[in-house]
């Protein structure tokens, strides 16, 4: 990939995005599109945030295939495999913020609903994978076809979840997110350039979306944008040398939905809270570190068990290999 090239492409987006952004973010005040916090949530969050405009991801779809389209490189054969997932997770979340938006109401869809449909994009994106495209998804690892699909939706499904549970503080996700295409772009040509090139274009988006992310935020992605960008990631993943990267270039949402999986857990099982509130970034805050602070730290911690979790993962792959 040029590098000249690839600086524009990621300049590019970026740009394009601020200004949607800024047009969409016009268009939710006037139609009155705008956050509910959870009653059980932080009392500071039900003060700051309720009632700054949401449903920003909006956005991402549309810059995405746009500037993807741009370069010339996708093919029939590409589009499925490399958007599929995004776009269907897209579907889900914006399913998820409408009825939060026509019940005026932090509640959207029910659990197993949420889960149903997650598995209703998840299941043939996976068979289409494994069956049609030409991409690995487990290299080195024998697997049996139904284990690898079973596989490839857990993780699907994880991680619009990790993503979701990530976004409760601005810039949060964004940031990770974009950290996460920023390693990926910069993997070395191992994988197909149209890989390469939406790294860039996810890159982009996030950098974007925190223009106007950045605390105090002045937009929220919602769950139609966290979707998008766990679905993204995954296929990003896939497409660029397998699922094993997930490891690093979704360290940090492993830990936020970790977080949430051990404290219910404990709830359940022992009656007893191990954070103060979950997922974890919460109990950072009510241990008094200030949101920017939570942010640009787990930000640093993301880039920093990237890098480290890479290398013990390039080590082992080499290893195993």
């Amino acid at each position: 990939m040029n590098s000249v090239a690839c600086w524009v492409l990621f300049v590019v987006t970026a740009v394009f995005t601020i200004v949607l952004e800024g047009l969409w973010i016009r268009l939710v005040r006037k139609w009155e599109v705008r956050q509910v916090e959870k009653s059980y949530g932080l009392s500071s969050h039900l003060e700051r945030k309720t009632g700054t405009p949401t449903m920003g991801g909006v956005v991402f779809p549309i810059v995405c295939c746009l500037s993807l389209a741009a370069t010339g490189i996708l093919s029939w054969e590409t589009v499925p495999g490399l958007l599929g997932l995004p776009l269907g997770a897209f579907a889900v979340g914006f399913t998820d913020d409408w009825l939060k938006f026509t019940n005026r109401s932090s509640e959207g869809l029910k659990s197993l609903e949420k889960l149903a449909l997650q598995l209703l994009v998840a299941i043939p994106w996976s068979a289409y994978v494994l069956l049609v495209s030409r991409w690995d998804p487990f290299p080195g690892i024998q697997l049996g076809l139904f284990p690898a699909i079973g596989l490839l939706i857990f993780f699907s499904v994880g991680m619009m979840n990790a993503v979701n549970v990530t976004d409760g503080l601005d810039g949060l996700a964004a940031g990770a997110s974009g950290l996460s295409c920023i390693g990926l772009a910069l993997l070395p040509a191992i994988r197909p350039a149209v890989s390469g090139y939406a790294s860039l274009v996810g890159a982009g988006i996030c950098a974007g979306f925190l223009w106007h992310n950045a605390h105090p935020a002045k937009v929220f992605m919602g769950d139609c944008g966290s979707h998008f960008l766990g679905g993204l990631l995954v296929s990003l993943c896939v497409s660029s040398g397998g699922l094993p990267l997930l490891i690093p270039f979704g360290f940090l949402f492993g830990i936020e939905i970790a977080s949430v999986a051990v404290q219910i857990v404990s709830i359940r099982g022992f009656g007893r809270k191990v954070f103060r509130m979950s997922p974890i970034h919460h109990h950072f805050e009510l241990l008094g570190w200030h949101e920017t602070q939570v942010v640009v730290r787990f930000w640093l911690i993301h880039a920093a068990g990237m890098i480290a979790t890479g290398v013990v993962l390039k080590k082992a792959m080499e290893t195993w290999g």
